[in-house]
């Protein structure tokens, strides 16, 4: 169903689309230097340990899993105080983050030991939470209008993949105006992404409003209580994962999107110690071919857009998914044949690999906009809060693990950090991770996409049974409706619309406690 704006909202201008958008220059920017150079520099840079790189990465992901619903939890209700009520419950702590984001350029500092490199990765990672959830928040508050917010969206993935662009060319242009391939590269690379941090976020402030004003009053609806504790929000918090999962739709979707982003992110974390190992390259050249790679992406979003209206969700993921999967079995294959960096063959799996990541990209978060409407037919309620939510916590716990994993297992197979050249052992680990590790996760997610359903017809079914739940009916308008909104929604026809215990357990002490229509007491 589509939303109207309220007649006395704000307009929404290209201005505030474009602040929105710029801010994911924080958002993707930043994990796109952090999961293709991290490593690397810990590594061969700072003197570190494949272990101890990873057990930062791991420790500092897992902390930030934990702190980012806390910190949700606080933006909820802290329109209740003086700073609130001052600046906005969510954007007083956008304001907040935009002096502590030159954290990021501490994280860089070579010559360093390994606690300093642990507290400020810590530090950036909650600076960035700080930041980044109040922002995920603007676009519902700014407008409720559906259109409205997909234009937010469509910004957000532009500057995202813009930013992609940037992490992988700036090393390239560093090392080439330093004239040498040092740690100071990176360290200059992350006082520049600093900077751009703190420029967008001030934008995102000055062109962002919330729906209630600057005080941050709750939306009518909201019957949160005031004063549950952020350790019962944390308890909503598994609670709500527990339910979420028993929606069939969302959980095929959490198991695509993490085979086609760990995939990535595996992919990433060994990119640059295979092209630098393996193929007998530079972290220059590596650098080129990452940055080549997200330009590749960035045109792929736009292909991946019309597949997925054409076609369905589900077919697009498969496409894209064996492109990028011949991507890396091609960058393998050819370091099997002993062809080096200096070849042109190198660049077609960078292109097939960039063609089918873009599209792994996009295709997670379109699909994600309609899991509110299968939790809908099951509980009579909205939900998109606790769906963000156990999205943001599962992605970041996962990636943690498949980071910190890449670095582990680099470690078991003889790599040896700081060395010039490493031994086959080694090598041979980084090409399995590549090749294998990848390849394994885009199986795991192309598997269960052949399992998952939506698409554009059967969401048109979806919304139309829900309506006619909503005017008392208690039978399937169709057998076809019926089974449709079974498959999707994976309860039978005859517990939707609130006539089940989930709807008990998704009001929970500290979230929303809306009913639906026809629930029973």
């Amino acid at each position: 169903m589509v939303t109207r704006p309220s007649p006395t909202a704000r307009k929404v201008r290209l201005p505030n689309f474009l602040a929105y958008g710029s801010n994911d220059v924080l958002g993707a920017g930043s994990m796109a230097v952090i999961s293709g150079w991290v490593l690397i520099f810990y590594t061969q840079f700072c003197g570190l340990s494949a272990g101890e790189a990873a057990t930062i990465f791991a420790v500092a992901r897992v902390l930030d899993a934990f702190a980012s619903p806390m910190i949700g939890y606080i933006s909820d209700h802290f329109g209740a105080t003086a700073l609130g009520r001052r600046f906005g419950r969510r954007r007083f702590f956008i304001l907040a983050a935009i002096p502590l984001l030159p954290s990021f350029g501490l994280m860089w500092l070579p010559g360093q030991e390994f606690w300093y490199y642990l507290v400020t990765y810590v530090l950036f990672e909650l600076v960035y939470a700080m930041e980044i959830i109040p922002f995920e928040t603007l676009a519902a508050e700014m407008s409720s209008d559906y259109h409205t917010k997909a234009k937010f969206a469509g910004w957000r993935i532009l500057f995202g993949q813009a930013s992609a662009i940037l992490a992988g060319f700036l090393p390239l242009w560093l090392i080439n105006a330093l004239g040498r391939d040092s740690a100071d590269t990176f360290f200059y690379m992350g006082l520049i992404f600093a900077a751009l941090f703190m420029l967008t976020a001030g934008l995102l402030y000055l062109f962002s409003w919330e729906r209630h004003g600057p005080g941050g009053v709750p939306l009518p609806a909201d019957t949160r209580d005031a004063s549950a504790s952020p350790l019962e929000a944390l308890k909503a918090l598994y609670r709500n994962l527990f339910s979420t999962m028993r929606i069939r739709a969302f959980r095929l979707h959490l198991g695509m999107y993490l085979g086609g982003y760990i995939s990535q992110d595996v992919f990433n974390a060994a990119f640059t110690f295979f092209v630098i190992f393996a193929l007998a390259g530079t972290t220059a050249f590596a650098s080129e071919l990452l940055g080549t790679m997200y330009i590749v992406q960035f045109v792929a979003v736009i292909a991946a857009i019309n597949m997925a209206l054409r076609f369905s969700p589900s077919r697009a993921y498969q496409v894209a998914a064996a492109s990028f999967a011949a991507g890396a079995i091609t960058l393998v294959g050819l370091w099997g044949l002993g062809i080096q960096a200096g070849s042109a063959a190198v660049w077609l799996p960078i292109v097939l690999a960039g063609l089918g990541r873009g599209a792994l990209n996009y295709i997670p978060w379109a699909t994600y906009n309609y899991m509110a409407d299968v939790d809908e037919i099951v509980t009579g309620t909205r939900r998109e809060g606790s769906f963000a939510g156990v999205m943001t916590f599962v992605r970041k716990a996962t990636q943690a693990v498949a980071v910190a994993g890449v670095g582990f297992v680099m470690q078991a197979g003889g790599f040896v950090s700081g060395a010039q050249v490493q031994s086959h052992s080694a090598i041979l680990t980084i090409a399995l991770l590549l090749g294998v590790g990848t390849v394994g996760m885009l199986i795991f997610g192309v598997t269960v996409s052949l399992r998952f359903r939506l698409s554009p017809r059967t969401h048109d079914i979806l919304m139309a049974e829900i309506e006619h739940l909503r005017s008392g009916a208690r039978t399937p308008s169709s057998a076809e409706a019926g089974a449709v909104v079974e498959d999707l929604s994976g309860w039978r026809y005859d517990q939707l619309w609130g006539r089940n215990p989930l709807v008990r357990e998704a009001q929970t002490k500290g979230a929303p406690t809306g009913k639906p229509i026809d629930a029973q007491p």
